[in-house]
């Protein structure tokens, strides 16, 4: 597509990919959809230049149209997805993950760390036709949502990150107070998971535990998402068992050994 749209332009390839590459940029958590005029503005290209490379990009599946708005495409989204499956953790966590799956009966999801924000790594997606929609490669806030909070209750630098993007209120069951925050992280920390009620989106529901490295540090996360009809807060006690032994089964695959207790 790059070699196509130079050859029409008269630009040299590799010019033509890094404008692509400007385009693609425009597009954060913050501002994940944007008109072309802000997208002519972000990148300070020409407009008639810009529009042909939205275009392109939207004919050739980086980019998505709805009406005057554009976002990151599903098929970029899709081809970007295998080069996590080079990973170990996923790896070695792809079968933990259908196992969690098969148990529960909802989907299972790995989470990773980047700054304030957790992306899903891996996952094995329920069979049942009313379900949360997760896919690899989508990225959330830490301080909504369980698999957040066992971040943050883990990994201090978690906690501050989530902190200082500023916890904005999602749902009417977001947490917003620091101190309320820091009360549910120590609850975390206790009890050795996480269960979070319609705090990132309506009628959803997730439950979480770490998954620690050899050393003991936090890794990853690992937890289970379902809609509130079939994950509420009395149906935490049945589903927890299973999704801490998931979580520590993948920590034993990455050589985790809890310290064992003084006789």
């Amino acid at each position: 597509m790059a070699d196509e749209t130079g050859a029409r332009s008269g630009v040299p390839p590799i010019l033509v990919l890094q404008k692509i590459k400007q385009v693609l940029e425009c597009f954060t958590i913050e501002n994940p959809e944007l008109s072309l005029q802000q997208i002519t503005k972000a990148t300070g290209l020409p407009p008639s230049t810009c529009q042909r490379l939205v275009h392109n990009l939207v004919r050739e599946g980086f980019l998505d149209r709805d009406d005057d708005r554009f976002r990151i495409g599903l098929g970029l989204v899709r081809w970007a997805a295998p080069g996590s499956f080079g990973l170990d953790l996923v790896q070695l966590t792809r079968p933990i993950l259908r196992d969690l799956r098969d148990e529960t009966g909802e989907t299972a999801c790995l989470y990773v760390r980047d700054g304030g924000f957790r992306t899903v790594v891996a996952l094995a997606e329920t069979r049942h036709v009313v379900m949360r929609l997760f896919m690899v490669g989508m990225v959330m806030v830490l301080h909504a949502g369980s698999a957040g909070k066992v971040f943050m209750a883990y990994d201090p630098a978690a906690r501050r990150a989530a902190v200082s993007q500023g916890l904005t209120r999602l749902t009417p069951r977001t947490t917003v107070d620091i101190d309320l925050l820091d009360k549910q992280l120590e609850e975390v920390r206790e009890l050795g998971y996480a269960a979070s009620f319609e705090e990132r989106d309506s009628g959803a529901a997730s439950i979480s535990a770490p998954v620690f490295g050899m050393s003991g540090e936090l890794i990853a996360v690992l937890g289970i998402g379902a809609p509130t009809q079939r994950l509420g807060p009395t149906d935490v006690g049945r589903l927890v068992p299973a999704v801490e032994a998931a979580a520590e089964r993948a920590s034993r695959q990455l050589g985790f050994r809890p310290p064992t207790a003084a006789k």
